[in-house]
């Protein structure tokens, strides 16, 4: 398995433009799938301070109810997760919490 080396400072900035033909791309292959979600930044802050955490990671995953979701977990500068600390879920899914209609979340440009 490779080893990443995670750096803390990558540049991971794309424009709205590249980032809707992105989406546009996974919603036109995949259009009874969930589009997104979001987790508060309180969480989300709890989860970056732990110590040596450089970023974070996140797994897909199913809820007990059969719905799409995301795992969120601390990564250290190795790259591997921070098992033993912070662990997010129980996202707003999107839909039906996607907010007003934009490039990211419609078939809007």
């Amino acid at each position: 398995m490779a080893q990443v080396h995670f750096v803390e400072t990558e540049d991971h900035h794309i424009s709205l433009e590249d980032a809707a033909v992105m989406t546009r791309r996974y919603r036109t292959s995949n259009p009874d799938a969930l589009r997104g979600g979001s987790i508060g930044k309180t969480a989300v802050m709890d989860l970056l301070r732990q110590a040596d955490c450089t970023g974070l990671k996140f797994y897909f995953a199913r809820r007990e109810d059969g719905s799409a979701d995301a795992v969120f977990v601390g990564v250290d500068k190795a790259g591997n997760d921070m098992t033993g600390g912070i662990i997010l879920e129980r996202s707003y899914p999107c839909p039906p919490y996607c907010g007003e209609q934009n490039p990211l979340n419609s078939g809007s440009q």
